[in-house]
Protein backbone atom coordinates (compact mmCIF):
# COMPACT_ATOMS: atom_id res chain seq x y z
CA UNK A 1 0.00 0.00 0.00
CA UNK A 2 1.18 3.58 -0.85
CA UNK A 3 0.98 5.71 2.17
CA UNK A 4 0.44 9.30 0.86
CA UNK A 5 1.52 13.00 1.80
CA UNK A 6 -1.60 14.88 3.66
CA UNK A 7 -1.29 18.42 1.96
CA UNK A 8 -4.63 20.94 2.14
CA UNK A 9 -7.34 17.89 3.33
CA UNK A 10 -5.72 15.46 0.23
CA UNK A 11 -3.70 12.58 -0.02
CA UNK A 12 -0.93 13.17 -2.50
CA UNK A 13 1.76 10.92 -3.94
CA UNK A 14 5.17 12.01 -4.11
CA UNK A 15 7.95 12.01 -6.38
CA UNK A 16 9.79 9.31 -4.65
CA UNK A 17 8.77 6.26 -2.45
CA UNK A 18 10.74 5.30 0.63
CA UNK A 19 10.30 1.89 1.89
CA UNK A 20 9.99 1.32 5.99
CA UNK A 21 11.74 -1.97 7.05
CA UNK A 22 11.61 -3.74 10.11
CA UNK A 23 15.07 -3.33 11.97
CA UNK A 24 14.08 -6.85 14.05
CA UNK A 25 13.68 -8.78 10.19
CA UNK A 26 14.90 -6.38 7.45
CA UNK A 27 13.03 -8.57 4.58
CA UNK A 28 9.98 -7.42 6.58
CA UNK A 29 8.46 -4.54 4.60
CA UNK A 30 6.30 -2.89 6.71
CA UNK A 31 5.05 -0.46 3.82
CA UNK A 32 5.98 2.47 1.09
CA UNK A 33 5.63 5.81 1.71
CA UNK A 34 5.64 8.74 -0.64
CA UNK A 35 8.55 11.41 -0.08
CA UNK A 36 7.28 14.91 0.09
CA UNK A 37 9.22 17.56 -2.55
CA UNK A 38 9.99 21.11 -1.68
CA UNK A 39 6.99 22.56 -3.61
CA UNK A 40 4.70 19.89 -1.57
CA UNK A 41 6.41 21.67 1.66
CA UNK A 42 5.31 24.73 0.12
CA UNK A 43 2.00 23.83 -0.79
CA UNK A 44 1.57 22.21 2.61
CA UNK A 45 1.88 25.76 4.64
CA UNK A 46 0.33 28.06 2.22
CA UNK A 47 -2.80 25.36 2.75
CA UNK A 48 -1.99 25.81 7.13
CA UNK A 49 -1.31 29.44 6.45
CA UNK A 50 -5.08 29.62 4.18
CA UNK A 51 -6.68 27.36 7.39
CA UNK A 52 -5.57 29.43 10.02
CA UNK A 53 -7.92 32.60 10.07
CA UNK A 54 -11.08 29.67 10.50
CA UNK A 55 -9.20 27.11 12.76
CA UNK A 56 -7.77 29.83 15.21
CA UNK A 57 -11.01 31.00 15.84
CA UNK A 58 -12.84 27.40 16.01
CA UNK A 59 -15.16 26.35 19.09
CA UNK A 60 -13.33 25.17 21.71
CA UNK A 61 -16.42 21.92 21.41
CA UNK A 62 -15.00 21.14 18.00
CA UNK A 63 -11.33 21.60 18.68
CA UNK A 64 -12.37 19.28 22.08
CA UNK A 65 -14.21 16.39 20.43
CA UNK A 66 -11.67 16.08 17.70
CA UNK A 67 -8.74 15.46 20.45
CA UNK A 68 -11.16 13.19 21.89
CA UNK A 69 -12.24 10.39 19.38
CA UNK A 70 -8.57 11.07 17.86
CA UNK A 71 -7.62 10.04 21.78
CA UNK A 72 -10.34 7.19 21.87
CA UNK A 73 -9.93 5.57 18.67
CA UNK A 74 -5.04 5.71 19.40
CA UNK A 75 -6.01 3.84 23.06
CA UNK A 76 -8.97 1.32 21.20
CA UNK A 77 -6.07 -0.01 18.71
CA UNK A 78 -3.16 0.17 21.20
CA UNK A 79 -2.10 -3.31 20.31
CA UNK A 80 -2.38 -2.49 16.69
CA UNK A 81 -0.29 0.72 16.50
CA UNK A 82 2.11 -0.88 19.13
CA UNK A 83 2.94 -3.37 17.05
CA UNK A 84 3.28 -1.25 13.84
CA UNK A 85 5.50 1.02 16.16
CA UNK A 86 7.65 -1.56 17.42
CA UNK A 87 8.34 -3.14 14.06
CA UNK A 88 9.10 -0.01 12.15
CA UNK A 89 11.51 1.27 15.15
CA UNK A 90 12.81 -1.84 17.30
CA UNK A 91 11.61 -1.47 20.61
CA UNK A 92 9.99 -4.04 22.13
CA UNK A 93 6.25 -4.73 21.57
CA UNK A 94 5.58 -3.77 25.29
CA UNK A 95 7.17 -0.30 25.13
CA UNK A 96 5.55 0.23 21.61
CA UNK A 97 2.23 -0.90 22.94
CA UNK A 98 2.95 1.81 25.83
CA UNK A 99 4.13 4.06 24.15
CA UNK A 100 1.22 4.15 21.73
CA UNK A 101 -0.98 4.45 25.20
CA UNK A 102 0.46 7.58 26.04
CA UNK A 103 -0.10 9.24 23.01
CA UNK A 104 -3.58 8.15 23.35
CA UNK A 105 -3.41 9.74 26.89
CA UNK A 106 -1.61 12.91 25.37
CA UNK A 107 -4.55 13.83 23.23
CA UNK A 108 -7.17 12.91 25.95
CA UNK A 109 -5.02 15.90 28.32
CA UNK A 110 -5.34 18.12 25.45
CA UNK A 111 -8.78 17.69 24.47
CA UNK A 112 -9.40 18.70 28.18
CA UNK A 113 -7.37 21.99 27.68
CA UNK A 114 -9.33 22.76 24.98
CA UNK A 115 -12.08 23.35 27.35
CA UNK A 116 -10.28 24.71 30.52
CA UNK A 117 -8.56 27.85 28.24
CA UNK A 118 -8.17 30.19 30.74
CA UNK A 119 -6.95 34.38 31.15
CA UNK A 120 -6.84 36.94 33.58
CA UNK A 121 -9.14 40.12 34.46
CA UNK A 122 -7.12 42.58 36.47
CA UNK A 123 -7.25 46.29 37.64
CA UNK A 124 -5.23 49.09 35.84
CA UNK A 125 -3.23 51.09 37.40
CA UNK A 126 -5.07 53.86 36.10
CA UNK A 127 -9.06 54.25 37.80
CA UNK A 128 -11.86 53.16 35.50
CA UNK A 129 -9.57 50.99 33.24
CA UNK A 130 -10.09 47.18 32.78
CA UNK A 131 -7.61 45.18 31.78
CA UNK A 132 -7.68 41.42 29.94
CA UNK A 133 -5.34 39.09 29.41
CA UNK A 134 -5.50 36.28 27.07
CA UNK A 135 -3.46 33.69 25.32
CA UNK A 136 -4.29 33.19 21.29
CA UNK A 137 -2.69 30.63 18.95
CA UNK A 138 0.78 31.40 17.39
CA UNK A 139 0.02 30.67 13.22
CA UNK A 140 1.39 27.98 11.23
CA UNK A 141 3.34 26.04 13.23
CA UNK A 142 6.29 23.34 12.05
CA UNK A 143 6.86 20.60 13.93
CA UNK A 144 9.52 18.17 13.24
CA UNK A 145 10.18 14.62 14.58
CA UNK A 146 12.53 12.55 15.55
CA UNK A 147 12.71 8.00 14.89
CA UNK A 148 12.94 6.87 18.18
CA UNK A 149 9.88 8.16 19.79
CA UNK A 150 7.60 7.96 16.75
CA UNK A 151 4.09 8.02 18.30
CA UNK A 152 4.77 10.01 21.48
CA UNK A 153 6.85 12.89 20.64
CA UNK A 154 4.55 13.62 17.19
CA UNK A 155 1.69 13.25 19.35
CA UNK A 156 2.72 15.89 22.30
CA UNK A 157 3.48 18.30 19.80
CA UNK A 158 0.28 17.99 17.40
CA UNK A 159 -2.17 17.85 20.35
CA UNK A 160 -1.62 21.18 22.31
CA UNK A 161 -0.94 23.11 18.84
CA UNK A 162 -4.35 21.66 17.73
CA UNK A 163 -5.68 22.23 21.19
CA UNK A 164 -4.51 26.38 21.23
CA UNK A 165 -5.86 26.83 17.63
CA UNK A 166 -2.85 26.80 15.48
CA UNK A 167 -2.28 24.62 11.97
CA UNK A 168 0.85 22.85 11.41
CA UNK A 169 3.24 21.13 8.45
CA UNK A 170 4.42 18.03 10.35
CA UNK A 171 7.56 16.49 8.50
CA UNK A 172 8.23 12.86 10.71
CA UNK A 173 11.60 11.68 10.86
CA UNK A 174 12.04 9.62 7.57
CA UNK A 175 13.00 6.19 9.10
CA UNK A 176 9.98 5.99 10.86
CA UNK A 177 6.70 7.26 9.27
CA UNK A 178 4.27 4.96 9.55
CA UNK A 179 3.22 5.89 13.33
CA UNK A 180 2.78 9.51 12.54
CA UNK A 181 1.12 8.75 8.93
CA UNK A 182 -1.55 6.41 11.50
CA UNK A 183 -1.90 9.76 13.52
CA UNK A 184 -2.82 11.93 10.55
CA UNK A 185 -5.05 9.28 9.19
CA UNK A 186 -7.09 9.19 12.79
CA UNK A 187 -7.26 12.84 12.81
CA UNK A 188 -8.03 13.18 10.09
CA UNK A 189 -11.23 11.14 10.41
CA UNK A 190 -11.79 12.72 13.64
CA UNK A 191 -13.18 16.20 12.03
CA UNK A 192 -10.19 18.13 11.36
CA UNK A 193 -10.99 20.52 8.53
CA UNK A 194 -8.64 19.98 5.67
CA UNK A 195 -5.46 22.81 5.79
CA UNK A 196 -5.56 22.63 9.75
CA UNK A 197 -2.98 19.80 9.42
CA UNK A 198 -0.40 19.31 6.66
CA UNK A 199 1.82 15.70 6.45
CA UNK A 200 5.11 15.97 4.65
CA UNK A 201 7.16 12.91 4.46
CA UNK A 202 10.71 13.31 3.34
CA UNK A 203 14.49 14.55 3.57
CA UNK A 204 15.09 16.74 6.33
CA UNK A 205 17.79 18.53 3.53
CA UNK A 206 14.44 19.03 1.16
CA UNK A 207 11.22 18.92 3.08
CA UNK A 208 12.80 20.57 6.28
CA UNK A 209 14.76 23.01 4.80
CA UNK A 210 11.62 24.77 2.80
CA UNK A 211 9.88 24.64 6.35
CA UNK A 212 12.77 26.51 7.85
CA UNK A 213 13.38 28.79 4.66
CA UNK A 214 9.46 29.53 4.96
CA UNK A 215 8.58 32.85 6.79
CA UNK A 216 4.83 31.97 6.88
CA UNK A 217 5.66 29.69 9.44
CA UNK A 218 5.07 31.59 12.94
CA UNK A 219 6.62 28.60 14.95
CA UNK A 220 8.82 25.63 14.56
CA UNK A 221 8.95 22.91 17.37
CA UNK A 222 11.83 20.19 16.65
CA UNK A 223 13.51 17.38 18.25
CA UNK A 224 16.79 15.35 17.25
CA UNK A 225 20.15 16.01 16.97
CA UNK A 226 22.12 18.66 18.35
CA UNK A 227 23.55 19.79 15.38
CA UNK A 228 20.78 20.36 13.23
CA UNK A 229 18.61 21.87 16.37
CA UNK A 230 21.18 24.94 15.56
CA UNK A 231 20.78 25.24 11.97
CA UNK A 232 16.76 25.33 13.05
CA UNK A 233 17.89 27.81 15.54
CA UNK A 234 19.89 30.02 12.96
CA UNK A 235 17.12 29.86 10.36
CA UNK A 236 13.84 31.22 13.39
CA UNK A 237 16.10 33.78 14.02
CA UNK A 238 16.27 35.03 10.53
CA UNK A 239 12.56 35.05 10.14
CA UNK A 240 11.70 36.17 13.78
CA UNK A 241 10.36 33.03 14.63
CA UNK A 242 9.52 30.95 18.32
CA UNK A 243 11.80 27.90 18.31
CA UNK A 244 11.67 25.12 20.51
CA UNK A 245 14.29 22.60 20.43
CA UNK A 246 14.94 19.48 22.42
CA UNK A 247 18.42 18.10 21.44
CA UNK A 248 20.98 15.41 22.74
CA UNK A 249 21.76 14.40 26.35
CA UNK A 250 24.47 12.45 28.38
CA UNK A 251 22.67 11.83 31.07
CA UNK A 252 24.24 10.60 34.50
CA UNK A 253 22.93 8.35 36.81
CA UNK A 254 24.63 8.34 40.49
CA UNK A 255 24.68 5.35 43.21
CA UNK A 256 26.02 5.98 46.34
CA UNK A 257 27.76 3.99 48.70
CA UNK A 258 23.92 4.32 50.90
CA UNK A 259 22.30 2.73 47.83
CA UNK A 260 19.98 -0.23 47.91
CA UNK A 261 22.33 -2.52 45.34
CA UNK A 262 18.85 -3.72 43.61
CA UNK A 263 16.80 -0.58 43.41
CA UNK A 264 20.38 1.06 41.71
CA UNK A 265 21.22 -1.45 39.55
CA UNK A 266 17.40 -2.00 38.15
CA UNK A 267 17.32 1.71 37.61
CA UNK A 268 20.96 1.72 35.97
CA UNK A 269 20.14 -1.03 33.24
CA UNK A 270 16.23 0.55 32.42
CA UNK A 271 18.29 3.62 32.11
CA UNK A 272 20.98 2.57 29.85
CA UNK A 273 19.56 -0.44 27.78
CA UNK A 274 16.03 -0.30 28.04
CA UNK A 275 14.59 0.87 24.30
CA UNK A 276 18.40 -0.03 22.53
CA UNK A 277 19.34 2.65 24.07
CA UNK A 278 17.79 4.67 22.05
CA UNK A 279 16.63 7.62 24.38
CA UNK A 280 17.42 11.09 24.66
CA UNK A 281 16.45 10.86 28.45
CA UNK A 282 18.91 7.38 29.09
CA UNK A 283 21.75 7.73 31.33
CA UNK A 284 25.05 6.66 29.47
CA UNK A 285 27.15 7.67 32.74
CA UNK A 286 26.74 5.88 35.47
CA UNK A 287 28.88 7.35 38.45
CA UNK A 288 29.01 5.38 41.25
CA UNK A 289 31.15 6.06 44.65
CA UNK A 290 34.02 3.71 45.65
CA UNK A 291 32.29 1.89 48.38
CA UNK A 292 29.79 0.16 46.92
CA UNK A 293 31.68 0.62 43.00
CA UNK A 294 33.02 -3.01 42.59
CA UNK A 295 29.46 -4.89 44.27
CA UNK A 296 27.77 -2.35 42.00
CA UNK A 297 29.62 -3.26 38.98
CA UNK A 298 30.07 -7.01 39.99
CA UNK A 299 25.61 -7.12 39.99
CA UNK A 300 25.41 -4.81 36.91
CA UNK A 301 27.23 -7.04 34.87
CA UNK A 302 25.34 -9.97 36.25
CA UNK A 303 21.81 -8.56 35.78
CA UNK A 304 23.11 -7.43 32.36
CA UNK A 305 23.70 -11.53 31.27
CA UNK A 306 19.98 -12.44 32.09
CA UNK A 307 18.77 -9.70 29.13
CA UNK A 308 17.51 -11.07 26.28
CA UNK A 309 18.56 -9.50 23.28
CA UNK A 310 15.99 -10.42 20.47
CA UNK A 311 12.65 -9.48 17.53
CA UNK A 312 11.43 -6.60 18.96
CA UNK A 313 7.73 -8.51 18.72
CA UNK A 314 9.28 -11.60 20.28
CA UNK A 315 7.63 -12.64 23.88
CA UNK A 316 10.53 -12.36 26.20
CA UNK A 317 12.70 -10.11 24.48
CA UNK A 318 14.07 -7.30 26.90
CA UNK A 319 15.57 -5.12 24.23
CA UNK A 320 14.84 -5.12 20.59
CA UNK A 321 17.48 -4.22 17.74
CA UNK A 322 19.34 -0.90 16.73
CA UNK A 323 16.84 1.02 14.74
CA UNK A 324 19.28 0.53 11.28
CA UNK A 325 22.90 -0.06 10.23
CA UNK A 326 24.03 3.62 10.57
CA UNK A 327 23.18 3.92 13.80
CA UNK A 328 24.43 0.23 14.73
CA UNK A 329 27.77 1.68 12.88
CA UNK A 330 28.06 4.76 15.21
CA UNK A 331 27.22 2.39 18.44
CA UNK A 332 30.39 -0.12 17.02
CA UNK A 333 32.67 3.08 16.09
CA UNK A 334 31.84 4.13 19.47
CA UNK A 335 32.69 1.05 21.31
CA UNK A 336 36.11 1.17 19.66
CA UNK A 337 36.85 4.65 20.73
CA UNK A 338 36.29 3.85 24.23
CA UNK A 339 38.70 0.75 24.27
CA UNK A 340 40.79 3.04 22.13
CA UNK A 341 40.79 5.79 25.23
CA UNK A 342 41.75 3.09 27.87
CA UNK A 343 38.02 2.36 29.44
CA UNK A 344 37.85 -1.47 29.82
CA UNK A 345 35.00 -3.27 28.09
CA UNK A 346 33.81 -5.59 30.99
CA UNK A 347 30.72 -6.73 29.37
CA UNK A 348 28.73 -7.23 26.11
CA UNK A 349 29.36 -5.26 22.77
CA UNK A 350 29.27 -7.76 20.50
CA UNK A 351 27.11 -7.99 17.12
CA UNK A 352 24.72 -11.10 17.56
CA UNK A 353 22.79 -13.06 15.06
CA UNK A 354 19.20 -13.77 15.48
CA UNK A 355 16.53 -16.35 13.27
CA UNK A 356 16.14 -13.09 11.20
CA UNK A 357 18.77 -10.84 10.05
CA UNK A 358 18.30 -7.55 11.91
CA UNK A 359 20.55 -5.09 13.49
CA UNK A 360 21.58 -6.70 16.73
CA UNK A 361 24.16 -5.44 19.25
CA UNK A 362 24.47 -6.87 22.71
CA UNK A 363 24.54 -4.02 25.34
CA UNK A 364 27.77 -2.40 26.29
CA UNK A 365 29.29 -2.06 29.50
CA UNK A 366 32.68 -0.18 29.99
CA UNK A 367 34.45 0.36 33.50
CA UNK A 368 37.47 2.19 34.20
CA UNK A 369 36.16 5.04 32.55
CA UNK A 370 37.03 8.97 33.23
CA UNK A 371 34.64 11.90 32.46
CA UNK A 372 37.20 13.06 30.21
CA UNK A 373 36.80 10.79 27.86
CA UNK A 374 34.52 10.93 24.33
CA UNK A 375 32.75 8.21 25.56
CA UNK A 376 31.78 10.01 28.19
CA UNK A 377 30.75 13.27 26.77
CA UNK A 378 29.68 12.75 23.48
CA UNK A 379 26.01 11.15 23.08
CA UNK A 380 26.34 7.69 21.70
CA UNK A 381 22.55 7.35 21.65
CA UNK A 382 22.28 3.44 22.05
CA UNK A 383 22.63 0.75 24.15
CA UNK A 384 26.42 1.90 25.43
CA UNK A 385 27.17 2.83 29.08
CA UNK A 386 30.15 3.82 31.18
CA UNK A 387 31.06 3.31 34.78
CA UNK A 388 32.98 6.53 36.45
CA UNK A 389 34.08 5.51 39.91
CA UNK A 390 34.23 8.31 42.02
CA UNK A 391 35.51 9.42 45.96
CA UNK A 392 32.11 10.79 47.33
CA UNK A 393 28.76 12.41 46.66
CA UNK A 394 30.64 15.73 46.34
CA UNK A 395 32.70 14.61 43.71
CA UNK A 396 29.82 12.09 41.57
CA UNK A 397 27.88 15.56 41.75
CA UNK A 398 30.26 17.47 40.14
CA UNK A 399 31.47 15.08 37.54
CA UNK A 400 27.43 14.30 36.91
CA UNK A 401 26.81 18.28 35.99
CA UNK A 402 30.22 18.45 34.45
CA UNK A 403 28.68 17.96 30.67
CA UNK A 404 27.55 20.35 28.00
CA UNK A 405 24.30 18.89 28.34
CA UNK A 406 21.01 18.96 30.97
CA UNK A 407 18.34 17.14 29.87
CA UNK A 408 17.82 14.44 32.80
CA UNK A 409 19.51 13.52 35.84
CA UNK A 410 19.14 10.28 38.73
CA UNK A 411 20.29 9.08 42.19
CA UNK A 412 20.20 6.23 43.90
CA UNK A 413 20.74 6.57 47.29
CA UNK A 414 18.76 5.80 50.75
CA UNK A 415 19.67 9.25 52.06
CA UNK A 416 17.19 12.05 52.22
CA UNK A 417 20.14 14.78 52.90
CA UNK A 418 21.60 13.72 49.51
CA UNK A 419 18.35 12.82 47.49
CA UNK A 420 17.31 16.96 48.61
CA UNK A 421 20.49 18.17 47.64
CA UNK A 422 20.97 16.22 44.45
CA UNK A 423 17.01 17.40 43.15
CA UNK A 424 18.47 21.05 44.00
CA UNK A 425 21.74 20.96 42.70
CA UNK A 426 21.68 19.17 39.53
CA UNK A 427 21.68 20.54 36.35
CA UNK A 428 19.12 19.25 34.60
CA UNK A 429 15.70 19.78 33.70
CA UNK A 430 14.46 16.44 35.19
CA UNK A 431 15.72 14.67 38.29
CA UNK A 432 14.81 11.29 39.23
CA UNK A 433 15.52 10.03 43.01
CA UNK A 434 15.55 5.85 42.74
CA UNK A 435 14.45 5.81 39.21
CA UNK A 436 15.30 5.56 35.85
CA UNK A 437 16.85 8.86 34.16
CA UNK A 438 14.12 7.80 31.50
CA UNK A 439 10.45 7.45 31.87
CA UNK A 440 8.08 10.94 32.60
CA UNK A 441 4.40 11.32 33.01
CA UNK A 442 1.87 12.80 29.97
CA UNK A 443 1.17 15.94 31.88
CA UNK A 444 4.07 16.72 33.63
CA UNK A 445 6.80 19.45 31.77
CA UNK A 446 9.29 17.84 29.32
CA UNK A 447 13.13 19.52 28.78
CA UNK A 448 16.39 20.41 30.08
CA UNK A 449 18.58 22.65 30.18
CA UNK A 450 22.19 23.90 28.85
CA UNK A 451 22.85 21.94 25.40
CA UNK A 452 19.91 19.96 25.43
CA UNK A 453 17.26 22.57 24.81
CA UNK A 454 15.82 25.68 24.30
CA UNK A 455 12.48 27.22 24.60
CA UNK A 456 9.91 26.73 27.21
CA UNK A 457 9.32 23.26 28.21
CA UNK A 458 6.93 20.47 26.19
CA UNK A 459 3.92 18.53 27.86
CA UNK A 460 1.52 19.29 29.81
CA UNK A 461 0.27 22.69 30.77
CA UNK A 462 3.33 24.33 30.19
CA UNK A 463 2.54 23.35 26.98
CA UNK A 464 0.86 26.30 26.59
CA UNK A 465 4.03 28.89 26.81
CA UNK A 466 5.07 27.66 23.35
CA UNK A 467 2.00 27.25 21.39
CA UNK A 468 0.37 30.69 22.06
CA UNK A 469 1.63 34.08 22.44
CA UNK A 470 0.02 36.60 24.99
CA UNK A 471 -2.22 39.56 24.32
CA UNK A 472 -3.18 42.23 27.25
CA UNK A 473 -5.80 44.65 26.43
CA UNK A 474 -7.24 48.02 27.94
CA UNK A 475 -10.67 49.17 28.33
CA UNK A 476 -12.19 52.28 29.47
CA UNK A 477 -15.00 51.47 31.68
Amino acid sequence: MMHSNLIDGEWIDGDDVVRNINPSDTNDVIGDYARASAEDAKAAIAAAKAAFPAWSRSGILERHAILRKTADEILARKDELGRLLSREEGKTLAEGIGETVRAGQIFDFFAGEALRLAGEVIPSVRPGIGVEITREPVGVVGIITPWNFPIAIPAWKIAPALCYGNTIVFKPAELVPGCSWAIVDILVRAGLPKGVLNLVMGKGSVVGQAMLDSPDIQAITFTGSTGTGKRVALASVEHNRKYQLEMGGKNPFVVLDDADLTVAVEAAVNSAFFSTGQRCTASSRVIVTEGIHDRFVQAMGERMKGLVIDDALKAGTHIGPVVDQSQLKQDTDYIAIGKQEGAKLAFGGELLKRDTPGFYLQPALFTEATNQMRISQEEIFGPVASVIRVKDYDEALAVANDTPFGLSSGIATTSLKHATHFKRNAEAGMVMVNLPTAGVDFHVPFGGRKGSSHGSREQGRYAAEFYTTVKAAYTLT
